[in-house]
């Protein structure tokens, strides 16, 4: 049975960030997944996810601070493009509570940003049609991640420090002893005296087997591509902005998108869909009601979206924890074990953070970010 330090479950955007951080640092890593690297069936590939200080809890805004420099530092080793710039609007009515609480946070942590009324905020980004009851709040620092680029990016670089990466090795069994840990494959086993569990949609399954039953659900949620019928110019990077509309984003109804990047179209989604048990019930076949019901929004709020032609559409899956914060924590019998994501359709921008504490725990057994928010034992009552 061959040894290492850590063993990966898991490389999507938080298990394949772990064995760098954990590699780099002169780890014996095993990252291990069950599909091919960078594959469609999870949460982490694609064109684009959103980076952004504008959330509701100032304990986000605290991370995204550590998070902008450490993609830096992975874009530079990486030697590509991983974030561009493009800007960010938060739109919805005044007393919206997540568009009011959003910038109460920002202001708390000291966040620059503006609050724009409509006809300004349409003659700043002529995209858009905004109702005149909306106000628009921009942050210039918001940008897009290439996902599929970030997920290669932190999966090459562990291999390049050291890491062992297995794709297409999917996990038969666990069992953990007091001071470490036996993975077994279809075909062979290995040990660690640390595990990491990153298994996204899978998490639940696995944990199972350890003796944990979190209340995890899965969403078959959709990403939409549009080609637009005018002005192309404006919906490129430096253009247009990172949107989200803040008016649904409590019920799975909300709205967001991204410019096009490298040539996929302009993004437009809803945040959530529907609820499942098991990735294994998962239709991956898009479903062209949901094409249709965003395409509606797009009309009334991008009108040159709203009429152009489908370029592309596509089934992702977020894992929802029920408060709809992380969970980053060690197993609370098994402190050689640590536990990340569900991230609850919010997490890949702050992989390379969550990595670098999963890297923390692992072998400190601290970290020092807060995320007491983010225990597992919320759950364990």
């Amino acid at each position: 049975m061959t040894t290492y330090d850590v063993i990966i479950i898991g490389a999507g955007a938080m298990g394949s960030a772990a064995a760098y951080y954990a590699a780099r640092d002169g780890r014996r890593v095993l990252l291990l997944e069950q599909f091919e690297i960078d594959h469609q069936r999870g949460s982490s590939y694609g064109y684009s996810r959103i980076i952004r200080y504008a959330y509701t809890d100032p304990v986000y805004i605290q991370l995204a601070k550590v998070t902008f420099p450490l993609w830096a530092a992975l874009q530079a080793e990486a030697g590509e493009t991983l974030y561009t710039k493009t800007g960010g609007i938060d739109f919805g009515l005044r007393g919206e509570p997540t568009f009011e609480d959003t910038m109460r946070s920002m202001s708390a942590e000291g966040i620059p940003y503006e609050v724009l009324d409509p006809a300004e905020a349409m003659r700043r980004f002529p995209q858009f049609r905004f109702d005149d009851d909306m106000s628009v709040l921009y942050q210039s620092d918001t940008g897009a991640l290439a996902a599929s680029k970030c997920v290669r990016a932190h999966v090459r670089l562990a291999e390049r420090h050291g890491a062992v990466v297995k794709a297409n090795t999917r996990v038969m069994g666990i069992d953990v002893g007091g001071d470490s840990a036996a993975v077994h494959t279809m075909g062979e086993s290995f040990s660690a005296a640390r595990l990491i569990i990153t298994a996204g949609a899978w998490t639940r399954g696995l944990l199972e087997t350890l003796g944990i039953d979190l209340p995890l659900t899965g969403q078959r949620c959709q990403e939409i591509y549009f080609e637009p019928t005018s002005n192309p110019d404006w919906f490129l990077p430096g253009k247009m902005p990172v949107f989200i509309h803040h008016k649904g984003f409590d019920d799975g109804t909300g709205i967001y998108g991204l410019p096009g990047i490298d040539g996929s179209g302009v993004k437009a989604a809803r945040h959530g869909g529907d609820v499942f048990t098991h990735p294994a019930e998962v239709d991956y076949e898009p479903s062209m009601d949901v094409v249709e019901q965003v395409r509606a929004w797009t009309r009334r709020y991008l009108p040159a979206i709203g009429n152009g032609r489908l370029i592309n559409t596509r089934v992702c899956l977020y894992t929802m924890t029920p408060d709809e914060h992380f969970i980053i924590d060690h197993h609370p019998e098994h402190k050689h074990v640590m536990i990340a994501s569900p991230c609850s359709g919010h997490g890949f921008k702050f992989s390379t953070t969550i990595g670098s504490i999963l890297n923390d725990l692992a072998f400190k057994g601290r970290t020092d970010h807060d995320i007491a928010l983010f225990n597992i034992g919320r759950f364990l009552a």
